[in-house]
């Protein structure tokens, strides 16, 4: 038999429900030790952008599971009550809301006893110990040490507590006296709900300046990639048309094709090229081709000298010749006598 719910519990819960109603966006905090004090203030800071309401964990989830009807998917909230949690109500975005929620914590030291947060790594580096037993407490963390300028250092990071453990009381005194606060005062965002989605706190914390980053380097890979391809966009069409232009006159340049815009350079690439071929030319080699004809035109005499065989004397042309004139005028003699007995004859017959 169940037992009965008293009145003003009723009237907790549908006073939730009732909120729940009016708030697209609900989220879990946990206010986990949270001095009052801190509480208040963040409370005041909040005011006209978030709601904070506080109850017990059997309550809200009596109230999850009355709101599901008008809600769907809010029941799902109920697996993110841990630690000491409180209910947030808001109209805002809730990645801006996780943003504001972040800003508006403070660092403090670890006490023990304490659940960590999120994992505690003791960094690399000088520390303000001389050397003494301390080296001993720190090996006992399994923190390498070392002696640099006469002062202990830790030769490389290490988480000491990781998220969700307790904070042992040596861990808190070593962190106390390293100057390290790893607690983090303010409202922890556990998850948010939005529409029928749950949303946890590793999903709403975005590293701003990472986003950025991010949305930059998509841009100009995909504008590359529009160029790349031919893609024509606003943002692209100028560029491709460019590009465009300089492909068909670097074709027009390497085929000699005459158009308006290569005409002067192929001009002036064909007078470089003919003074080139110009200045390859030997000179020397055409003053000999001109003297060539020259020797062919020599007298005949000098034609004659040249046709002497070798070791003939030059003097022998001249003996023939004067031999030959010798044997003409003793020829002339006896063809006239041979000729002046025939009209002789012919008077005689008439």
């Amino acid at each position: 038999m169940k037992r009965a719910v008293p009145e003003k519990k009723k009237s907790i819960v549908d006073g939730f429900v009732k909120i729940i109603k009016e708030y697209p966006i609900v989220g879990i905090v946990d206010v986990e030790n949270m001095p009052t004090k801190q509480l208040q203030k963040m409370r005041a800071q909040l005011t006209g952008v978030v709601l904070i309401k506080m109850t017990k964990k059997r309550l809200m989830r009596i109230m999850f599971e009355k709101a599901k009807e008008s809600r769907k998917g809010i029941e799902e909230l109920s697996t993110h009550l841990r630690g000491m949690p409180a209910l947030i109500f808001t109209k805002n975005n809730p990645f801006a809301l996780a943003k504001m929620l972040d800003e508006n914590k403070s660092s403090a030291p670890a006490k023990p006893g304490q659940k960590a947060t999120k994992d505690i790594v003791v960094p690399a580096g000088p520390t303000p110990f001389s050397p003494g037993p301390v080296i001993g407490e720190l090996g006992a963390l399994r923190i390498k040490t070392g002696i640099e300028d006469g002062k202990v250092a830790i030769k490389e990071p290490v988480v000491v507590v990781k998220e969700g453990e307790e904070i042992k009381p040596n861990v808190a005194s070593i962190l106390s006296r390293l100057g390290i606060e790893p607690m983090e005062i303010g409202l922890n965002l556990v998850a948010l709900y939005e529409n029928g989605l749950v949303f946890t706190s590793d999903v709403l914390k975005i590293d701003v300046g990472e986003y950025i980053n991010n949305v930059a380097r998509a841009a100009s890979e995909s504008f590359s990639l529009a160029l790349s391809i031919g893609y024509a966009t606003a943002d692209t069409i100028s560029l491709l048309i460019q590009k465009a232009h300089s492909d068909a006159k670097a074709l027009a340049l390497s085929e000699s094709i005459v158009a308006d815009e290569v005409v002067i350079e192929l001009l002036a690439r064909a007078e470089s090229e003919m003074q080139a071929l110009g200045s390859g030319i030997d000179l020397p080699a055409k003053e000999e081709s001109k003297a060539e004809p020259k020797k062919e035109q020599k007298t005949e005499p000098e034609a004659e000298k040249e046709a002497v065989p070798e070791g003939e004397s030059k003097a022998e042309p001249k003996a023939d010749a004067k031999e030959e004139s010798k044997e003409e005028p003793k020829a002339e003699p006896e063809a006239e006598k041979k000729a002046e007995p025939v009209p002789e004859k012919g008077h005689d017959d008439e």
